[in-house]
């Protein structure tokens, strides 16, 4: 087994490392980042410690999830059993995130095949959705939440045909075996956490926020959260979770739950819904080809087009390839270097990368040559001004037009191993918390359509291709990763929530893990940082005055971040050992045996 340099950085450097961290950057209020990304941090940080295994590990974003995983583990069920556990148990108790009425995508990595696989779950668009979708009459576009708020911000759901084609390729276990915690859950109730109640506290317009339906269900009759503890019971979900089981994916997008789905988005709101039963009906995910890139002698695989998460993780890295980042984390050197790579990189995502079955994504967007050319922007002493996109090969003769596309934090993440080796990240979402705040079935529904750009056109006419179009899948910043050694081995498992913060948050963690020898917690633990062709972002609360005053001598404009990651981690060691994290930022945690 291949090592990953020398001897990981334990609780000692991590200790060092926050210390460094401390104090906060002091900036001025006009300086901060868009206030939509605080609900998401409002319940803090909490320690995590580096949980080890000998053969299978589960890493999700809350304990009950956890054990329904393990628990299909070691019932022999493999790493996609698990995964579909994992996700129908978050659907209740992490509802504002991720659940049937959103979508996914999936990295599954065969060990005995040596096959890697990606499966697409993407939302989409109804047939009926016009690139107008989102501006107002007078040709402006509606404000974020005016559009993300009902009918008209909800996509096609994804993840339940998704799940069901992984488990016929990948699964073990019956179908109907991995839905019994989620219903048996459903059934007894569990206890609001602090970071849903933080959330519902902190929403916006407060319970009228949300439809009748979602409204009885989070609040008591004077609109107030349900207090952490209480004991919240969902009978709707368990009735679909039956169907579900019993009837598979058919049950979903044809029938009853198909019917109310048609019903909710045909409530009134700012955009008309116009999804259909033959919208519902027409859904298929996509198997969709993996897209690895080599960093440091290791391969690091991801997912493609519609998410950007892959080529702009790859082509950050590739950038930094010949930079000597240090083996100490976090030197203003570095994260000076990694900000400008990405600068450049997110140029390229916003202007370049759409759904791959509607828009022409260039094909050189990880040429050699063409890097090569774009590292010449980059001054290790001096901040670029915001980068332009460049023109990779393949690029169309017409050039997409500038992106005005606003994508939100939220979503979970999911890495998973299983006792033969096999392994799943699977990076899951209903896009801003609580999505379009309508319910059916039990379950919220997405705003993913708030991911296509809302204007069609920018300011010189020219077509954004990340606009709306019928039947299409909106761009994406999901970023299930898997890292595998020179030998080809599966090193490691990984990905994030955070809206196109992402891209970022998987950067830090794989230069953490691969340049400063981090282990599993330690990499997630590190501050989130980078630059999405903006300013140097960095995290709020464990942001350093130091790193910031040094970084502004490299000419960075410098901004605090409350944008939580969600990131969830597993390393195999040279040992064999399974080493996983968990973010602290979220209430997740990483179990094995």
């Amino acid at each position: 087994m291949v090592k990953f340099g020398p001897p990981r950085i334990n609780r000692a450097w991590r200790h060092a490392v926050a210390v460094f961290v401390v104090l906060a950057i002091h900036q001025p209020a006009s300086a901060q980042l868009a206030p939509n990304t605080a609900p998401e941090a409002a319940a803090g940080l909490s320690a995590k410690t580096l949980a080890l295994a000998k053969q299978k590990m589960v890493v999700a974003a809350h304990p009950l999830a956890v054990d329904a995983g393990l628990e299909m583990l070691n019932a022999g069920g493999s790493a996609v059993d698990a995964a579909i556990a994992v996700q129908l148990v978050l659907n209740l108790v992490e509802p504002q995130s991720s659940g049937l009425g959103g979508g996914a995508f999936l990295l599954h990595w065969n060990t005995g095949r040596r096959q890697l696989l990606s499966y697409d779950g993407r939302e989409t668009a109804p047939a009926a959705a016009t690139p107008e979708r989102f501006l107002k009459p007078d040709g402006t576009a509606l404000p974020f939440r005016a559009a993300m708020l009902g009918a008209g911000s909800v996509g096609v759901p994804g993840v339940l045909d998704m799940l069901e084609r992984a488990h016929r390729a990948h699964g073990k276990l019956p179908w109907s075996r991995l839905f019994d915690p989620a219903i048996a859950l459903a059934d007894a109730g569990f206890a609001v956490s602090p970071r849903l109640n933080a959330l519902l506290a902190s929403e916006a317009g407060g319970a009228s926020a949300f439809d009748a339906t979602s409204r009885a269900y989070f609040f008591d009759a004077d609109g107030t959260p349900w207090p952490v503890g209480h004991i919240l019971k969902n009978p709707a979900l368990a009735l679909t979770l039956r169907a579900l089981a019993s009837g598979g994916a058919a049950a979903f997008y044809q029938g009853p739950i198909a019917a109310g789905i048609v019903q909710a988005v045909a409530t009134p709101g700012p955009t008309p819904g116009g999804m259909t039963l033959d919208d519902l009906g027409a859904y298929a995910a996509r198997e969709r080809p993996p897209i690895c890139t080599s960093y440091r002698r290791y391969r690091i695989c991801g997912m493609g087009p519609p998410s950007s998460a892959a080529l702009t993780i790859g082509a950050t890295l590739a950038l930094l390839e010949p930079f000597d980042l240090g083996v100490a984390p976090m030197t203003p050197r570095a994260l000076h270097l990694i900000a400008e790579a990405e600068k450049l990189t997110f140029a390229d995502r916003d202007r370049f990368i759409a759904d791959p079955d509607v828009v022409a994504v260039p094909s050189g967007m990880l040429d050699p040559a063409y890097l090569n050319d774009r590292r010449r922007s980059i001054d290790a002493a001096r901040s670029m001004p915001k980068a332009e996109a460049g023109s990779p090969p393949g690029v169309p003769q017409r050039r997409s037009g500038l992106d005005a596309t606003v994508e939100r934090a939220g979503t979970s993440h999911v890495s998973i191993i299983d006792a033969d080796g096999n392994a799943v990240a699977m990076t899951t979402t209903i896009e801003q918390a609580f999505g379009a705040h309508l319910m059916t079935g039990g379950f919220l529904l997405n705003n993913e359509l708030t991911d296509f750009s809302a204007r069609p056109l920018d300011s010189q006419g020219r077509p954004v291709a990340n606009a709306v179009a019928p039947s299409k899948r909106p761009r994406s910043s999901m970023a299930p990763t898997f890292i595998f050694g020179p030998d080809n081995q599966l090193q490691a498992v990984l990905g994030s929530a955070g809206g196109s913060a992402i891209i970022l948050h998987v950067v830090k963690t794989i230069v953490g893990i691969l340049d400063w020898h981090l282990d599993a917690q330690a990499a997630i633990d590190l501050p989130t940082f980078g630059s999405r062709n903006g300013p140097f972002e960095i995290e709020k609360k464990l942001a350093g005055e130091l790193i910031g005053l040094q970084l502004a001598l490299y000419g960075q404009t410098v901004v605090t971040s409350d944008a939580p990651s969600g990131l969830h981690v597993i390393i195999r060691r040279p040992d064999g050992m399974l080493e996983g994290g968990a973010d602290p930022r979220r209430e997740g945690v990483a179990r094995g045996n």
